[in-house]
């Protein structure tokens, strides 16, 4: 989940200061209390098949000379519609807090269909829209970019599915494989050296599974364990619990309230899994998690939690509600687009430009483009305690220059 400075000391809307030097996007708010009540979403992996609402009618959002198209499912059914009006709010809030951007949101539905992405961004170009941020779904993604690539604009998706991004489509999301690849890093640097993992077969875990088992080979580690799940955990977790004895560190890579059923399980399955390590992602930032007497004392890669609670406090403040964890991306990305608005002429959204090996520093840290279209986090290692999660690691102040 780029620059040699804490992201807390930028102030807001500081200018590029250099080819090789972060950007400061945002920040400088001060810390506030946790927030407690966090919307958690949805399942970024999957498109909504629910019907959606009435389509919202276009809107803009700022008046500056530069357009910049955003596309969200906001009519989309259930927590996709949430999450989209959410990441609406976050995107003016940046505008509002960054100072005199020269820019203008032209915001457009996709209703959470590849159909009404491309029509949204199609809009979009047609108005002059110089790059295009979103969509949130990896289905809607294909849809936007074959219209940004005909007309040779660059796109800043929302998408946590690797598999869409390439050159000139650029994933600015959470992605599984880095929380993994932390984590591993991570453990292998404290000693531990066999590994375990125990994950969902569904998406998600296919992209856990590949990033986890590359980081312990590179590390020179050994995977004593691995099993996936569907609908049923017994049998799977059966088979780990059986192979734990020759593990230093389990992997349990699944969103709060699976991550516990499947520590039920192991436990039931004879496992003592306070004999082990026990790892995850960035899911296991959840209230189910810390409550779990199971998974106390485990260790999760994560953005460092300062940068969101100093959003969520300025976003309910503003609102009168809390944002969904994804908000932060819509907010990043009008902060780096206004930011290189500012600061980059007419290359301002070029791929040599977003690229930058440096990076940016945004809400949740730092974080860079890589020329294939996905990205890297700077990620710091949590403990799992009762209050929540707390910082054994912290994230990395700087990117090395690649």
């Amino acid at each position: 989940m780029s620059g040699p400075r804490d992201p807390k000391s930028f102030a807001p809307g500081a200018p590029v200061v250099g080819r090789r030097t972060a950007l400061g996007l945002i920040l400088g708010a001060p810390l506030l209390s946790a927030c407690s009540n966090v919307q958690q979403g949805f399942n970024p992996f999957e498109q909504p098949t629910a019907p959606s609402g009435p389509p919202q009618q276009p809107a803009v959002a700022g008046n500056g000379q530069v357009k910049v198209g955003l596309i969200l499912p906001l009519s989309a059914s259930g927590n996709a519609g949430v999450a989209a009006q959410s990441m609406k709010n976050a995107a003016e809030m940046a505008l509002a807090e960054f100072q005199n951007p020269n820019i203008q949101l032209l915001i457009k539905d996709d209703a959470g269909s590849p159909q009404g992405a491309q029509q949204g961004a199609q809009q979009a170009c047609d108005e002059g829209a110089e790059i295009l941020l979103g969509p949130l779904f990896a289905g809607s993604v294909p849809a936007t970019s074959q219209v940004a690539r005909t007309r040779n604009i660059s796109v800043i998706a929302f998408s946590t599915d690797s598999s869409v991004a390439g050159r000139g489509v650029y994933l600015l999301s959470f992605l599984p494989e880095s929380d993994a690849t932390r984590i591993v890093d991570y453990s292998a640097s404290v000693g531990k050296r066999s590994f375990a993992a125990l994950l969902p077969d569904n998406p998600y875990g296919t992209v856990v599974e590949g990033a986890f088992k590359t980081a312990v080979s590179r590390r020179g580690g050994r995977i004593v364990a691995f099993e996936k799940y569907a609908g049923d955990r017994t049998a799977a977790a059966r088979a780990v619990a059986q192979s734990l004895g020759g593990a230093d560190a389990l992997l349990l890579a699944d969103d709060g309230e699976s991550v516990v059923a499947t520590a039920d399980a192991l436990t039931a399955a004879g496992a003592n899994l306070r004999n082990i390590q026990l790892l995850g992602t960035g899911l296991w930032d959840n209230p189910r998690v810390y409550n779990s007497a199971s998974l106390q004392g485990g260790l999760y890669a994560a953005p460092d939690p300062s940068g969101f609670r100093a959003f969520a406090g300025r976003y309910r403040t503003r609102f009168g509600g809390d944002p969904v964890r994804t908000a932060t991306l819509a907010y990043d990305a009008v902060a780096l687009v206004a930011a290189l608005a500012r600061t980059q002429g007419a290359q301002r959204f070029a791929p040599d430009v977003l690229t930058n090996a440096s990076g940016f520093a945004g809400i949740d840290g730092l974080f860079r483009f890589r020329s294939d279209g996905t990205n890297e986090r700077g990620l710091a290692v949590m403990r799992v305690g009762s209050g929540g999660g707390t910082a054994v690691a912290g994230a990395p102040k700087s990117f090395s220059a690649t």
